[in-house]
């Protein structure tokens, strides 16, 4: 009953959220630096956020010892989305967003280190929340596939974590699928900053919620984020070696390669679920293994994804 509200609130806001759009003129353009091309509404992905929110303060409510936990990492998530909703309303700078995102990721380091008192958990969870919300915002650039790796990490989250954390997987899954059906396979709204950094920040939450509660490898639970991991990572890398300006906006990204060949929108974001599909099931089959078995797995995918991403990028450049 709860999943059911989830994804009809996080529905029936970005059906909302696409009417203050058309309303305001909020529109990403096309151009150079984009992948689409039609003027598209932007910020829907404010109903994922809002869908969230919702459910932990119901939460924090009816599960008093987690209230405190919930509001510490709400008050992250309102960081990082609000930051994204002024960005889509009015650009910022990056050195901006950037000194917000980290502020969001100490916070959630914090918890971490208050839950577990390791001092690796927690750094590492707040550089990967650092992280991911810039990575989701780097591949938040075709329909639906932000959206949908969102889906399927949050999937192969809940399906590592015991209850009742893995609800709160659920939950983010559940958010994003009222989303998707706006988003994909055309695009009636876009889910702007306010989304793509928000589901940074929730997918961090839930790793870190992961190598907190559990004794699972903590590579494992990056498993489910390779592909973006890789394509952004790699892209990122190849661009700081040619000397590019990294920081600003580009078409580089395998997934924007292939659009730019003239492979659809649609194709481009299932054959990345095909991708994380594959990872979800090697994750499944994994959660038991001993840590450094695990680990090993996990490099192993990791350099799959590699191999599978150079092949593509040197056929393309070919």
């Amino acid at each position: 009953m709860g999943l059911a509200a989830v994804f009809l609130l996080a529905a029936l806001l970005t059906w909302a959220a696409r009417g203050y759009a058309l309303r305001r003129n909020l529109f990403d353009q096309p151009g150079e630096r984009r992948s689409h091309k039609v003027a598209t509404p932007r910020g829907g992905g404010i109903a994922i956020v809002v869908s969230q929110l919702m459910a932990y303060a119901v939460i924090g409510v009816v599960r008093d010892e987690l209230a405190g936990v919930l509001m510490a990492f709400s008050t992250g998530l309102l960081l990082v989305a609000g930051i994204g909703w002024w960005d889509d309303h009015r650009p910022l700078s990056a050195r901006l967003r950037l000194c917000v995102h980290v502020v969001a990721g100490a916070l959630l380091g914090m918890l971490v280190w208050q839950a577990s008192g390791d001092a690796f958990k927690a750094f590492f969870s707040a550089l990967l929340a650092i992280g991911l919300i810039n990575v989701w915002n780097f591949m938040d650039g075709i329909n639906g596939l932000a959206t949908t790796q969102a889906i399927l990490a949050a999937t192969a989250f809940a399906l590592l974590l015991p209850m009742p954390h893995a609800g709160i997987a659920l939950l983010l899954a559940t958010g994003c699928l009222g989303f998707l059906p706006f988003n994909f396979p055309k695009a009636r709204i876009f889910m702007g900053d306010v989304g793509s950094g928000a589901l940074g920040y929730l997918l961090a939450g839930l790793v870190a919620l992961g190598i907190t509660v559990t004794d699972i490898a903590w590579p494992i639970w990056l498993v489910p984020l390779t592909a973006f991991l890789v394509d952004s990572g790699f892209t990122l890398l190849a661009r700081m070696r040619r000397g590019e300006r990294w920081m600003e906006a580009h078409t580089q990204h395998l997934y924007q390669a292939y659009v730019k060949r003239g492979r659809s929108h649609a194709a481009v974001t299932l054959d990345y679920a095909l991708f994380s599909v594959a990872g979800l099931t090697l994750c499944a089959a994994s959660g038991e293994l001993p840590p450094v078995w695990g680990s090993m797995v996990a490099l192993a995918w990791a350099v799959i994804g590699f191999c599978i991403w150079y092949m593509l990028r040197n056929r393309i450049v070919r």
